[in-house]
């Protein structure tokens, strides 16, 4: 399969033994009830096994309704993915972890909710601080609280529960390219995503709507370390394309993956050179 020919959001690629493996949002019916998510291998980018089922939502009991944004990270000899799906009790989205020995699964259910109980919550990514301290750092939805934002929340060493309690970062509306509508308008935070630069500098990626646009933007954490000071940066890529993560290739090359058009039965996944410029990254074709 070529990129045109995978219809998902939300792609994220492990690299992994001389081999890509891509995940992502099963597109239809935009990623609700889909039964879980599958994994694509390649060599090269461009040319895609077909999608390999790897994790199984039904088996796992969580495939009430949305099946969103897998993300998988190598910790130790595992695998963790950690993905939004909606909660039987309640019926809120929230971020759970699935757990397996191989990239291509099978991913197995590794958690209870970790994001807060009583919050709409999506698109939790971990984060490993300097001193190995776990966190899972995801947006508490607008569609609860109008202005989204992001927040994160330390992590048991197994990556299995939450400990102690949330922090909120910011607001949608806070940067200052945000755009200018009434308080009630409702103001998108999805996908936050980490990379330290080649000067040490972290930067954390997410997205929102910027001129109406889908885009990618970022913050730069003060210090090199995730907390409460931090500034907003210029946007990275405003043209109808988000939910991003950055790898390093097989040719050592750095890239950003994201979904591109953001239209329901439209997206697919679509890669582009990272430069990597100490205090902020470019990415080729920005637009």
């Amino acid at each position: 399969m070529k990129n045109q020919d995978i219809n998902i959001r939300d792609p994220f690629v492990l690299c992994e033994g001389g081999v890509y493996y891509m995940y992502g949002t099963r597109a239809a019916n935009f990623g609700i009830g889909t039964g879980g998510f599958d994994v694509y291998v390649s060599t090269d980018l461009e040319n895609w096994s077909d999608p390999i089922p790897c994790c199984d939502t039904v088996a796992a009991g969580l495939n009430f309704a949305a099946n969103w944004a897998p993300e998988v990270h190598k910790v130790g000899d595992a695998y963790y993915m950690f993905a939004t799906f909606t909660r039987e009790d309640c019926k809120m989205r929230g971020t759970f972890a699935l757990k397996a020995d191989n990239p291509k699964g099978p991913f197995l259910r590794h958690t209870d909710v970790l994001t807060p109980a009583e919050w709409e919550c999506l698109d939790g990514t971990l984060y490993v601080a300097k001193d190995g301290t776990p966190y899972l750092v995801f947006c508490h939805e607008h569609t609860q609280i109008i202005d989204g934002t992001v927040c994160y929340v330390q992590l048991s060493e197994d990556l299995s529960r939450p400990v102690g309690e949330a922090v909120t970062l910011f607001r949608a509306s806070e940067p200052y390219y945000a755009d200018k509508t009434e308080p009630d308008v409702h103001r998108v935070t999805d996908a936050p995503f980490f990379y330290r630069t080649k000067t040490g500098e972290l930067i954390m990626t997410w997205s929102t709507f910027v001129g109406g646009k889908y885009a990618v933007v970022a913050v730069r954490f003060k210090g090199g370390e995730l907390g409460t000071e931090f500034e907003h940066i210029d946007p990275i890529f405003r043209d109808d394309g988000g939910h991003c993560m950055i790898f390093k290739g097989l040719d050592g090359k750095e890239y950003m993956t994201f979904h591109t058009p953001n239209t329901p039965g439209s997206e697919r996944p679509t890669f582009r050179l990272v430069t990597d410029l100490g205090d902020h990254i470019e990415v080729e074709g920005r637009a």
